[in-house]
Formats: C-alpha cells, sequence, structure tokens
C-alpha cells in the first residue's frame, strides 16, 4: 500500500517533474536531449547485469569494477544507466559500444516496468545509495538480485530513512546484498531493518582508484609551462555557486603574501562555468579558462577548470586542495583524489556525504576541516610557509589511500558469488 500511495503521488507530480527537465534544458544542453529514455519510452535491448552509477562520482569510482566484472563474464551483457550528463560522459569515454548505455528511466511505475520488462537482467548493481522504490520492486517481483555496490548511509540519510520507514523499509528489504563502506554505515543499515547476514563491510572502491600515469606527465607538464614551479598553487575542486566569491576572497589573502599564487577554480557541474567565470572577472582578478586555452602567464590569478575528465589532472598541478561543497549545505565530494596525487586536502564542516574517509585523512594528518573561508586561508597559508608540515600532510593522505586499498577485490568477490548463485 505505501508504495501505491508513493506512485500515485509520482503521478500527481508528473507535471512538476516535465517542468524542472524542461528548466534543466534549458539552462544545459546535455539536459535538451534523450528525453524518451528518462521518461522509460525507447527500446532496450536484453542484458545479463544492469549497473546503475548515478553521476560522474559514482561512475569513475564503478569504471574499475564493472571492467573487472566484464573480464571475468565475457559472455554477459552488460547495461550501464546513469541519470546525469556527466555520468553519461564517463560512461561513453569508459566503455564506448561494449555496454548498452541510458538514463535510469524516472521511477514511474509504467517507465520501470517497461525498462526492466525488456533488458530481464539477471542481477542490478547500484552504487552507494541510489534507491528508488518502483524500480526495486518491479525488479524483485521479476526475481532479479538487487545488489547495492560501495553502499553508504550517512547519519542524515538515515535519518531521512527512518523518518519514511514506511516506504524506505519494504523497499530496503528486497536488496540481495549490500557491500558498505564502514562498520557504522553497516550499522546503520541493520538499523534500518536490513538482515545483517546481507550486509559485508568491504571499504570503499574509490580507495582503489588508479592515477593515470599519463595525467600525472600532463600534471608536470602543465605546471611546468605556467612557470610556477616554485609558487603557490591551490585547487578549489568541484565548488559550487555559494562558493566561488568565497575562493576567491581566500586567493586575495594568499596573494596579499604571494602575489605569484594560482588558484585553480573547477566547479562541480558544466552549466556553472559561465557562472563562475563572470564571478573571477566581477572579482577583479586576472582570469584564463582552461576550455578557451587561455595562457597561463604571470599576469594569471585565476585558471578556470571549465573542462570535463581534467580535474585529477589539474589536482595534480597543484600543491593543495580544496574540497567543495563543503561550505554550503550540500554534503560534499570525494577527498581521496586530491589525496591520491599527493596533496595536502581542506574542506568545510557539511561533508557528511564522506564522513568516514573524511575522519580517516584527518586523523592520519592529511587532512585539515575548516569552518569558514578564513580559516580555510589561515590554513592554506600555514602549508605554503611550512614545508616541513606540508609534507608530513602530503605523505599522511597519500598514505591513507595506499592502506586502504582492496575494496575493489571484495565487492568483485561478493557480486560473484550472487552471479553464481
Amino acid at each position: 500500500m505505501s508504495r501505491i500511495l508513493y506512485s500515485i503521488f509520482l503521478y500527481l507530480l508528473f507535471p512538476l517533474v516535465v517542468m524542472y527537465f524542461a528548466v534543466r534544458a534549458y539552462k544545459s544542453q546535455d539536459y535538451r536531449s534523450r528525453w524518451n529514455e528518462r521518461f522509460g519510452l525507447c527500446k532496450w535491448a536484453k542484458t545479463d547485469v544492469i549497473f546503475h552509477c548515478v553521476s560522474m562520482g559514482e561512475t569513475l569510482a564503478a569504471v574499475p569494477l564493472i571492467k573487472k566484472l566484464m573480464v571475468a563474464y565475457p559472455d554477459y551483457l552488460f547495461t550501464i544507466t546513469t541519470t546525469s550528463p556527466t555520468g553519461s560522459n564517463e560512461v561513453i569515454k569508459a566503455f564506448g559500444d561494449s555496454v548498452q548505455h541510458c538514463y535510469l528511466p524516472l521511477d514511474f511505475s509504467y517507465a520501470v516496468k517497461r525498462f526492466l520488462r525488456q533488458t530481464q537482467p539477471k542481477m542490478l548493481i547500484i552504487m552507494e545509495t541510489e534507491l528508488w522504490p518502483n524500480l526495486l520492486y518491479f525488479a524483485d517481483k521479476q526475481q532479479v538480485k538487487l545488489v547495492l555496490a560501495n553502499a553508504r548511509l550517512s547519519a542524515k540519510s538515515a535519518q531521512k530513512y527512518q523518518d519514511k520507514a514506511w516506504l524506505t523499509k519494504p523497499m530496503l528489504k528486497r536488496l540481495t546484498t549490500l557491500a558498505v563502506q564502514t562498520q557504522t554505515e553497516a550499522d546503520r543499515f541493520a538499523a534500518l531493518g536490513i538482515e545483517v547476514d546481507k550486509i559485508q563491510v568491504c571499504g570503499s572502491v574509490k580507495f582503489d582508484l588508479s592515477i593515470d600515469v599519463l595525467k600525472q606527465q600532463q600534471a608536470t607538464s602543465l605546471r611546468q609551462q605556467w612557470q610556477r614551479t616554485d609558487a603557490p598553487v591551490w585547487v578549489a575542486g568541484s565548488v559550487h555557486p555559494g562558493e566561488f566569491d568565497a575562493m576567491l576572497n581566500v586567493h586575495k589573502q594568499i596573494l596579499a603574501q604571494y602575489s605569484n599564487a594560482l588558484l585553480i577554480m573547477a566547479p562541480r557541474h558544466p552549466e556553472q562555468f559561465n557562472l563562475a567565470a563572470i564571478t573571477v572577472t566581477q572579482s577583479g582578478l586576472q582570469l584564463a579558462r582552461r576550455s578557451m586555452n587561455d595562457e597561463v602567464n604571470e599576469q594569471t590569478q585565476v585558471l578556470l577548470g571549465d573542462t570535463m575528465g581534467e580535474l585529477v589532472m589539474l589536482y595534480g598541478a597543484a600543491d593543495q586542495a580544496f574540497v567543495g561543497g563543503t561550505l554550503i549545505d550540500n554534503g560534499g565530494h570525494n577527498p581521496l583524489e586530491p589525496a591520491a596525487m599527493g596533496l595536502t586536502v581542506t574542506v568545510g564542516p557539511n561533508h557528511w556525504d564522506f564522513a568516514e574517509i573524511t575522519a580517516l585523512l584527518e586523523q592520519a594528518g592529511g587532512l585539515k576541516v575548516v569552518a569558514n573561508q578564513d580559516a580555510l586561508a589561515t590554513t592554506l597559508l600555514h602549508y605554503f610557509a611550512d614545508k616541513q608540515a606540508y609534507q608530513q600532510a602530503a605523505q599522511a593522505a597519500t598514505n591513507v589511500v595506499e592502506q586502504n586499498r582492496g575494496a575493489l577485490d571484495k565487492q568483485f568477490q561478493l557480486i560473484a558469488q550472487q552471479l553464481k548463485g
């Protein structure tokens, strides 16, 4: 009954959903096509495994796991779904035509039923916490095995699930197995009513990220081109509107002590690139845009990282990183990428989406949590001035990444057991 009420409510919202995507399409060219996929109005081929990756971050984390499964099961057909254009681009880049790729239909009953009826999967693997009541209900009804991979559940999200237990508890009980990142998250899922024997602590596959040697070489070459080998360079990665001005104010404090310092500011979403450029220009700082191949010369104070797929490389060209979505009420983004590139890492107070990873890095001394923009400026200036403290913190961050590798193999084994069963 709870799912039926949810479905009725969704249908009532249908006009608003259409309006939402129309607004997104107006603002971003990437949202102007493939509406038929979102509303379940296209044809799909049969598949063996559906892997739902949500957006870019989850897709990048899932790519090595998917490739490992494809090698182990060469006769299986894989379908990879996302919900965002950035995630879609990463799927196309990593797999080309070797998989069936589409947007996951919205959770309307007719769309989900049509999608599952046509694809006929043996297994549906969902990255992290992208759970939808109708998707899980109809997949379970078709006897599809349901795996939640690299599962994470913040205290805030767990409370929301608890508050809507009438809807979420039946949904969660349909899961076949959960590969969770930490014991804390295992306990949270168990408290929501999931059988303990379904839950396995495997760590986060995000620790198993492999840094392409070519990206490292590109980063080194880029730093040399800028002639900023000894100048302070820092990255504000995955930042959002609401953080742009703060980053620029911090950089002005750094420029007051280091006139040759460079800020690389990389907005989280492509539709924010032009807004970020306008904000930099209005601040009075000298701007270069990566997308336009602008020269980074002695006068350049801010390089706008307005390209997709280059953030890790840009981290490698810097000394320190701030990870965005944490000075606003967002939840944050992955701090492991700059840590793996050997940078000291700083985040704001709102980092609950990566709470455990942040805590590991912080306890090791490789990450600082700051309350506001002034505290961020103080931290960055401290590490620019104290080379020994900087080296110790950067090494500590790298060590955390190295010491926590192995989740990829554990999650692969768990999924392989379910595929054999």
